[in-house]
């Protein structure tokens, strides 16, 4: 019998949430998602630290000083993991744009220009990027603006439903709704433990996902970080899921049945109604919701916090 991995892929895109290669290689994923922490991670291990040293070798010549040539650093690092991905994965690869600039429109912009540009400099064509923002009234209008550039975007540190409303009428390209966090949030409000289909984390994903369908929106869903198999296998159908390695292992090592629990054609015909959404209402509803106002405040200080890691490491080098 096929296990859970290979019946998951049946129904889903598998997308390894990583910035290790050896296991993008190993668990064969369409697509693959970084950020901050997943990079500074990464970088740290002796395999990859020869990338980061390139990238300040090659930087050091570039005329730029101070805090100018180690953000330029950053950035080649960035891109050099997002080619070395690309030459494993056969689509896209999510780059973040510095959680720093999460409340910046005019700066999201900006380095997400950056970013593509990069890649364009290399070869790299921009339908396989994903430039990832966070999901906040200020990233979603600047992530619009750049699909209007032709600039693909992931928003990601998504908790509730206004935010993917406000992404999905924006045009946005896809959307990381974050399952285990929310997860984490419900479990240590009530102490209780939560799996399959009463997981607040998966119905968050469905709800969206239904939405989505019911009024015909094109924006990609992928499930994101999750914290066991159980939430991944409930939500089977679901247009992709980003997944680790430990929990890629786990799905690979298991056969038990893995069942389609998110259809489009049941999603179009359920009795949900819709949001009237602009900047008011939004900031309203997320600010009643308490979980996705604290996860989205907190996930951004998290990756603000590990892009200055990632700039003390640089210093270090330099």
């Amino acid at each position: 019998m096929a296990n859970q991995l290979e019946q998951l892929k049946q129904y889903t895109k598998v997308v390894a949430d990583t910035g290790d290669f050896e296991a993008m290689r190993e668990y064969q994923p369409q697509d693959a998602t970084t950020n901050p922490s997943l990079i500074l991670k990464a970088s740290q291990q002796e395999q990859y630290a020869h990338i980061v040293d390139k990238a300040v070798e090659d930087r050091k010549s570039s005329g730029l000083a101070g805090d100018a040539l180690v953000e330029s650093i950053i950035d080649h690092v960035l891109i050099a993991f997002g080619k070395e991905i690309l030459d494993i994965v056969p689509g896209r690869v999510s780059t973040e744009v510095d959680a720093r600039l999460s409340f910046d429109h005019d700066g999201t912009i900006e380095k997400a220009r950056q970013l593509i540009g990069l890649y364009e400099d290399s070869g790299i064509d921009r339908e396989r990027i994903l430039i990832k923002i966070a999901s906040t009234w200020e990233g979603i209008q600047a992530a619009s603006k750049l699909q209007d550039e032709g600039i693909n975007c992931n928003l990601t540190l998504m908790f509730s439903l206004c935010q993917a409303v406000a992404c999905a009428e924006g045009g946005i390209q896809l959307i990381s709704p974050f399952v285990g966090r929310i997860y984490d949030w419900f479990k240590k409000e009530t102490g209780n433990e939560y799996t399959g289909a009463d997981d607040p984390g998966v119905q968050s994903v469905q709800t969206i996902y239904t939405y989505y369908r019911k009024f015909g929106f094109d924006t990609e869903v992928m499930g994101a970080s999750f914290r066991n198999t159980s939430q991944i296998v409930e939500l089977a159908g679901c247009d992709l899921l980003t997944i680790g390695p430990d929990l890629l292992e786990e799905l690979q090592n298991s056969e038990e049945p893995v069942e389609k629990k998110l259809d489009a054609e049941a999603a179009a015909s359920a009795d949900i109604e819709k949001l009237d959404l602009d900047e008011k209402t939004f900031r309203f509803l997320l600010n009643e919701d308490a979980m996705a106002t604290e996860k989205t405040a907190e996930g951004i200080r998290k990756f603000a916090a590990d892009i200055v890691k990632m700039e003390d490491l640089i210093r270090a080098k330099l």
